[in-house]
């Protein structure tokens, strides 16, 4: 009887757990039942669910085109943080959060390629509750970049004749793109307008001269931009200049002299060699772009065969792209200049060896900058091209306005 008795007892034990277990599930069950779709109480949804971060978090070379945006089906936004990482730096990027709530997106839709981003954002849900999401992605490495190179160069002091001169690296197919990337001002302020010259350089001037004293301001915004398929623009700098004292030149090849005015004043009238009859000088305005204490002239440079090749010609200065100079000429007998043109299309100052200061030549080196303007007159030659140099000058305003790709 006492066998049996202890088997009961172990029995009605087991029974009496079975029950208590059954008992708190039934009470686990109702408890999550209760909560719907929401999942066990207090507990806030899944931050992937409550926010929504465009490009997803992990996403590896971004295209051009896609726009950073963060926005939540429900509740609001509390706070977004982006960083963009470029180039081993750090940069905020500024953005603001819509009216609504709904939504965040930066001041600047495009995306920087060659960058990772990464972006913390908070949101409040309708109950109250937070949640945090971080996420991370970077855009897309171009194989091709192209850049500009800026004439005159950054703090020059120049000539009131200098024209703004941006030559591309790459050939540009989508200019309206590129010349919307740069803007050059003036202060005081004064109408600048844009020009092409093919698909490798744009140039930008006033109507007229610039004013001494004029400061003016080069903004490249051509990171990123798409110039052609494919190929990006890689600067994003500034280039300042200032413009001095107003001198203009006038060589009369037919006179053999060059009457040189600073503000309106004749300050020389100097004896000059033009081209000879067979290769005659540019006529048309001409911008100094260069200026050289000693260089080299080899005929064969400029399709003249091996006529000359004069390893030291002092006091060069630039006119044209294809060869055109105002030079020290020490070879030349001295009886030439003011009376005969023998050069191949330059224009000769007398000169000695090596360069001399108080020599014609030299004189007028001392008293010349890059951005003074050089206007051949009477000469049997052609007008220099616009773009053979810094030749814009000779094209009216409307010609010259309607070289934009956005006009």
């Amino acid at each position: 009887m006492r066998h049996e008795h202890g088997r009961a007892r172990r029995v009605a034990a087991v029974l009496a757990a079975v029950l208590t277990w059954a008992g708190a599930l039934a009470g686990a069950a109702g408890c999550t039942a209760g909560t719907g779709s929401g999942g066990v109480l207090g507990k806030p949804p899944a931050a992937e669910d409550l926010i929504r971060i465009s490009p997803d978090d992990g996403d590896r070379g971004v295209r051009p085109g896609r726009h950073l945006s963060v926005r939540v089906p429900r509740g609001r936004l509390e706070s977004v943080t982006a960083v963009r990482s470029q180039d081993a730096r750090q940069t905020p990027v500024p953005g603001r959060i819509s009216a609504d709530g709904r939504r965040w997106e930066p001041d600047d839709g495009r995306l920087a390629l060659a960058a990772k981003y990464t972006v913390d954002a908070v949101a409040v849900d309708e109950a109250g509750r937070r949640s945090a999401r971080h996420a991370a992605f970077t855009t897309y490495v171009p194989d091709k970049r192209f850049i500009g190179y800026v004439t005159p160069e950054d703090r020059a002091t120049v000539g009131t004749g200098m024209i703004v001169s941006l030559e591309f690296n790459r050939a540009i197919a989508d200019r309206a793109a590129v010349e919307r990337a740069v803007t050059v001002t003036a202060r005081p302020a004064v109408e600048i307008r844009p020009h092409w010259f093919g698909r490798d350089r744009l140039d930008f001037r006033p109507r007229r001269y610039w004013k001494p004293g004029t400061e003016v301001t080069v903004a490249l915004r051509l990171r990123d931009v798409e110039g052609a398929p494919g190929v990006y623009g890689l600067q994003h700098k500034t280039v300042a200049f200032t413009v001095g004292r107003h001198q203009v030149s006038v060589v009369d090849a037919a006179a053999k002299t060059m009457k040189v005015r600073r503000d309106g004043q004749l300050l020389a009238t100097v004896p000059i060699t033009a081209g000879a009859a067979k290769t005659t000088t540019y006529n048309g305005k001409m911008v100094v772009t260069e200026m050289l204490d000693v260089t080299r002239m080899n005929s064969r440079t400029v399709g003249f065969g091996g006529e000359y090749d004069i390893k030291d010609v002092p006091h060069a200065m630039r006119l044209t792209d294809s060869g055109t100079f105002l030079h020290g000429n020490y070879w030349a007998p001295r009886h030439v200049f003011g009376r005969a043109n023998v050069s191949h299309g330059c224009i000769g100052l007398r000169d000695v060896k090596g360069g001399g200061a108080d020599t014609p030549a030299g004189w007028f080196f001392d008293r010349t900058l890059v951005g003074d303007v050089v206007e051949v007159v009477r000469s049997k030659d052609k007008k220099v091209a616009p773009g053979n140099g810094l030749g814009g000058w000779n094209m009216s305003w409307r010609a010259w306005r309607a070289g934009s790709a956005l006009d």
